[in-house]
């Protein structure tokens, strides 16, 4: 059977951290759509086709992995997709009590979809998208965090940001 797996966020931008969610769930799902979902509770640094184009660029050599944007319940994209399961990284013990009622939440509105939980490797483990954007809006260097289109294209917002 074809298994089709989304992973939601609003990936402001893509870190290493995704992408090695995204490179473990690659290997036990048959696709898995990368799903950036529009936030109304954050204000997002690059818009929605930015951050599904740095995606696209970040995933481009991973077959099995394409992006979409989406808004609403990722239940229902679930559904209009075909998965049969949610992709969730755990980075830290703190993640779990908010990924864990999301879960249970996500189960009582749609119980055909699995919510699967991955651990990114160690050295990604302290990621976040909104320390690396602090980081890079003070220039501090990103190299070792994101990929370094992502870099670039921080470098470039915060430039653009420093002329306004």
């Amino acid at each position: 059977m074809y298994q089709i797996a989304i992973y939601p966020g609003t990936f402001d931008p893509i870190t290493n951290g995704h992408l090695d969610i995204i490179k473990r769930a690659a290997r036990i799902f048959d696709s898995v759509i990368v799903a950036v979902a529009t936030n109304t509770g954050k204000a997002p640094l690059f818009s929605m086709k930015e951050r599904e184009d740095l995606i696209r660029e970040t995933i481009k050599d991973i077959p099995e992995v394409k992006v979409e944007g989406f808004t609403g319940l990722i239940v229902d994209f679930c559904h209009q997709r075909g998965a049969s399961a949610l992709i969730r990284g755990l980075r830290a013990v703190s993640d779990f009590e908010y990924e864990f009622q999301m879960a249970l939440l996500n189960r009582k509105i749609g119980k055909d979809v699995e919510s699967v939980f991955l651990m990114p490797k160690e050295k990604y483990t302290y990621l976040s998208s909104s320390m690396i954007k602090e980081i890079a809006e003070f220039g501090g260097d990103v190299t070792s965090f994101v990929p370094d289109h992502v870099r670039i294209a921080l470098e470039n917002k915060f430039d653009m940001k420093e002329k306004e």
